[in-house]
């Protein structure tokens, strides 16, 4: 595919609310191998079938479309993401990726630090006011758990739904916020059974953690879990299946992990944003600051068509993208803490 056959999707963005931060039209980027992406990986690597893997289909998608090249890092402690990123700033790429909130205060130290390089940070958790070489990507997380909350609520015979999540952080608490708000939507009488795997990073790489949190839910009644626990999810999927329950996966469509198992999944286009920043570096067009992406613009979602979400109820389907087009046009705002 050429690059020019690919600014459709840059014009889809763009309809869809994301010139925020795109600008209207950006010249195609030229093909060149000499354009290097450095990207270091959050806790739980490449193959968490989550996060980590929506942040490196972005990135090969870019190298399959613009000829990029690429390294990555998986670093196993906070030293090892600095100097990844200042090894990488050093050799002069053109941009540095730091995937997670966990990058946040070491992104913008190095940023400062290197001026001439671009940086971004999937999941910024820091100041809107970023170094001018720097751009935080966040998303509105409680609105895609909204809508996966809404589902369990809706598909729900016993009345009893879980939630697992990974590391108890703000982050994560608003995964839970808008599911627990989802569910109360479509279901005032169901009851939301709640765990976090741990305090740590480690906390999203622990599926026997996941498992054990939930059969322990499931033990209580719940016949639906949604977890955003990263590579502990995986254990969540064994209980649910070893149980005869239902789960929800988290980030990307995470139907093939466990199929009959996971009836939808909430969409964050970690894979999107990553391709479409590479793009504005390489066109010349990097800005600096905070953005944000919701439910509005695609940049979260719920699966609900195709193979993956065949044992979805049709009513469910239908309560839950109207609420969809509720949280679209502004009538409903979705808490974001519990």
């Amino acid at each position: 595919m050429s690059l020019r056959s690919a600014l459709p999707l840059l014009a889809f963005l763009g309809a869809l609310a994301l010139t925020a931060w795109l600008p209207a039209r950006i010249p195609p980027p030229p093909v060149r191998s000499s354009f290097r992406v450095g990207l270091i990986f959050d806790v739980g690597g490449r193959g968490d079938k989550s996060f980590n893997d929506a942040a490196y289909a972005g990135l090969l998608e870019a190298a399959r479309l613009d000829g990029i090249s690429f390294e990555l890092a998986e670093p196993s402690g906070a030293e090892d993401r600095e100097g990844a990123m200042r090894l990488f700033a050093a050799r002069k790429f053109d941009l540095i990726l730091g995937i997670g909130y966990i990058f946040t205060r070491d992104i913008t130290e190095v940023a400062r630090a290197f001026p001439g390089s671009r940086f971004a940070c999937v999941d910024y958790a820091g100041d809107e006011r970023t170094p001018e070489n720097l751009v935080g990507l966040r998303f509105r997380e409680e609105e895609g758990a909204f809508l996966v909350g809404a589902a369990a609520g809706a598909e729900s015979e016993s009345k009893h739904v879980g939630f697992v999540g990974g590391m108890n952080i703000e982050l994560i608490r608003r995964f839970e916020a808008g599911y627990r708000a989802g569910v109360k939507a479509v279901c005032p009488a169901c009851e939301v059974h709640v765990a976090y795997a741990g305090t740590t990073p480690e906390a999203f790489r622990d599926p026997l953690r996941g498992k054990a949190i939930a059969a322990s839910q499931i033990a209580r009644g719940v016949d639906v879990i949604f977890h955003a626990s990263g590579l502990t999810g995986s254990g969540v999927f064994e209980a649910a299946r070893v149980a005869g329950k239902r789960a929800i996966g988290v980030d990307r469509d995470q139907y093939d992990e466990a199929p009959g198992v996971v009836m939808t999944s909430m969409v964050k286009r970690v894979d999107t944003v990553v391709r479409e920043v590479i793009r504005e570096v390489a066109a010349g067009t990097f800005r600096s600051g905070v953005r944000s992406f919701g439910v509005r613009g695609g940049g979260v979602d719920w699966v609900h068509e195709g193979p993956s979400a065949v044992g979805l109820r049709p009513s469910t389907v239908e309560v839950v993208e109207q609420l969809r087009g509720r949280i679209t046009s502004g009538e409903l705002q979705v808490p974001s803490a519990p």
